[in-house]
């Protein structure tokens, strides 16, 4: 257990850190384009509180795929379908909490209007790769995952 719970924090160290750097770079195409940088302790605070909930959540997740040894990141269709844990409350913990949480987090923590935007824009291409997902969840576990996706909402 030990393991998975180091392996699940380095792992999820490593999407606040692109989460981070992807808003940095969001305050440099500010910069170039001349676009106001915002900040408030609102914005701060509202900002960690995203990437430590994001973090959390992500956290949580990858825990319940090393405990049933599967890898976070695979494009086939997983060994086991997860219906427990943060599972039980959005079919894409780990999207949530790194391209959502994470994501906008970074951006207002980091003032970054752009980061912000290119946060929301890549949001549909994410809910592509999830429907591809879900087809291959389907063709895998049928009725099963059909009740699942009957029972749990996509996002939260």
């Amino acid at each position: 257990m030990a393991i998975n719970l180091l392996k699940s924090v380095l792992h999820n160290l490593g999407v606040v850190l692109v989460s981070l750097a992807l808003a940095y770079l969001g305050t440099r195409v500010d910069a170039s384009l001349q676009f106001p940088r915002f900040s408030s302790p609102v914005t701060l605070a509202l900002g960690l509180l995203l990437i430590a909930l994001g973090f959390l959540l992500r956290l949580w997740a990858t825990v319940h795929f090393y405990r049933h040894q599967m890898r976070v990141i695979s494009l086939e269709p997983q060994g086991a379908l997860i219906t427990s844990g943060p599972f039980k409350y959005s079919r894409n913990p780990l999207y949530l909490g790194g391209n959502v949480f994470c994501f906008c987090g970074a951006a207002l923590l980091l003032g970054s209007p752009t980061a912000l935007v290119m946060t929301a824009l890549h949001l549909p291409l994410v809910n592509m790769m999830i429907r591809r997902e879900e087809k291959q969840l389907e063709e895998k576990y049928g009725e099963q995952f059909r009740t699942y996706k009957e029972q749990v909402r996509r996002w939260i």
